[in-house]
């Protein structure tokens, strides 16, 4: 009984050696397309959280501007009663008031111990909107990535049925393409794009 010649490539090596190397070339293209999912994943979920905080700290200082506007209106209208009273120790009472007020209404403008005042509510917010921004971007670098892996996959796929090279090493090519766009998302998401 005659042996059959084995199925050879253009290279001469057999169809089930190179049909191994793209087997696993498919298998470390999917670990790295769950890595890209997990960062984008994660990405993600920063970025809302950061869209939340910087929300709430907008919120907080919108809530201090309308509480120093209205003792600002308080103060004022007091300062005009302080005018026409007569009566010392109702003067006197009238101006504890006025500048109680006034303390609080600077309070509220900048109190960097408790990283309350206005001034620093708007710093950390600004701050919380950076760091978002950054996520969001990190997040839509991976998204890419994401996309690139699963047609690297796909075409590293129809290698294996067809035999044609060339969609192996394009796998390898949008592979390579993903991961380097994957270290960016990284080390500098906001760069490229």
């Amino acid at each position: 009984m005659a042996s059959a010649a084995p199925d050879v490539t253009e290279d001469n090596q057999p169809t089930s050696k190179i049909n191994k190397r793209i087997a696993l070339l498919i298998g470390i293209l999917a670990l790295l397309l769950a890595f890209s999912e997990i960062g984008g994943k994660n990405a993600e979920q920063d970025a809302l959280s950061k869209n939340i905080e910087a929300s709430n700290l907008w919120a907080f200082f919108q809530a201090k501007t309308i509480r120093g506007t209205t003792l600002r209106t308080a103060a004022e209208a007091m300062e005009i009663e302080l005018a026409n009273a007569t009566e010392p120790a109702a003067r006197e009472r009238l101006q504890k008031r006025i500048d109680g007020w006034k303390a609080t209404i600077a309070r509220y403008e900048s109190e960097p111990e408790t990283n309350e005042g206005r001034k620093e509510l708007i710093a950390r917010a600004k701050a919380a909107e950076a760091r978002r921004d950054i996520s969001s971007a990190r997040d839509d670098k991976y998204d890419i990535v994401s996309g690139l892996l699963q047609i690297a996959i796909v075409v590293a796929s129809a290698a294996i049925i067809t035999g044609v090279a060339l969609l192996a090493w394009t796998g390898v090519g949008l592979g390579a393409l993903g991961l380097a766009l994957m270290i960016i998302a990284e080390v500098a998401p906001t760069a490229l794009f």
